[in-house]
């Protein structure tokens, strides 16, 4: 008997069994190691997210590595047999394929980061994570107003940056141009509106504007384009029933609807304070002309 188990474990296919199942509970050993160990080092969520990733594909590679080192002498004899397979299994698996080439090139071409807000075929989320065939997304907007999150998880297919185009909310530049507008009734002080808008304005976005100014000074080294007017500005047209101003600022993309809270909130505190200088204007109606009216009374 012992004998028998001696030669059979003498067998080429039994030996490459063993040294395959020992080799990849040992590769598990270290990668299970590093991946408890290392992101503890990492002080930044996005740096130990990254250090998860490659530890994670840098398994993947090292398990295809040592079975190809075990086994490569039987891979020898598949080389004409995956040579003639390879066409159809290419054209099978091509969404597969340009997928994995998605993951590439958003790796290494910069399209987004996790964390980044971003919109691509239609749907805006943040990202949650990038793995090697799809995006996962955290929806904002849709039935939400002002791009809140909606809880809905959203899962895409990396191939998608091949076809629709990737719009990024906070990649080098992580701030937004945003409007206001209010309508002023006609008769009133406009330009005491218009001093009291902008005034708010530089109040309340005062701190993004530093910063977005410091931001766009990097754009503007790294890319082709010009300064950009990052001061809040006010600009007044009128239409048939009231002065409308139109406040144009800078902002945190997160923060938009904050903001906006801020600002109409301490424009109406200011256009309280005018004593009826400053007056909101609503819609008017002017009746050009009243229908003939008939009355035909009857006794009773």
């Amino acid at each position: 008997m012992e004998k028998l188990i001696k030669q059979w474990l003498l067998e080429p296919w039994v030996l490459k069994l063993v040294i395959t199942i020992v080799g990849l509970l040992v590769i598990r050993l270290i990668l299970g190691t590093l991946r408890r160990n290392l992101p503890r080092y990492v002080k930044e969520s996005q740096a130990r997210y990254r250090v998860r990733k490659l530890i994670s594909l840098g398994g993947y590679l090292l398990v295809l590595l040592f079975l190809a080192l075990v086994f490569k002498k039987e891979l020898g004899g598949l080389t004409v047999f995956l040579g003639l397979a390879s066409a159809g299994l290419a054209f099978a698996l091509q969404e597969v394929i340009i997928s994995l080439a998605g993951g590439i090139a958003i790796a290494t071409g910069n399209f987004y980061n996790t964390g980044d807000r971003i919109k691509i075929g239609g749907i805006t989320g943040d990202v949650f994570d990038i793995g090697v065939l799809s995006t996962t997304l955290m929806e904002c907007g849709e039935w939400v107003k002002a791009d809140l999150p909606t809880g809905r998880l959203v899962r895409l297919a990396n191939s998608q940056i091949f076809r629709e185009p990737v719009f990024n909310y906070s990649v080098d530049f992580p701030f937004l141009w945003d409007e206001i507008t209010i309508p002023i009734k006609y008769g009133t002080n406009y330009n005491l509106a218009q001093e009291i808008f902008t005034r708010t304005l530089t109040e309340v976005v005062g701190d993004y504007v530093e910063y977005a100014k410091r931001a766009w000074k990097d754009i503007v080294t790294e890319y082709f384009t010009e300064e950009a007017m990052i001061d809040p500005e006010v600009t007044l047209t009128f239409h048939d029933n009231w002065i409308e101003l139109t406040g144009r600022f800078i902002t945190d993309y997160r923060k938009r609807r904050h903001t906006k809270d801020k600002i109409f909130t301490r424009l109406l505190e200011e256009i309280d304070k005018t004593d009826g200088q400053v007056g909101i204007a609503t819609t008017t109606f002017e009746l050009a002309e009243s229908p003939p009216l008939h009355v035909r009374l009857t006794g009773t």
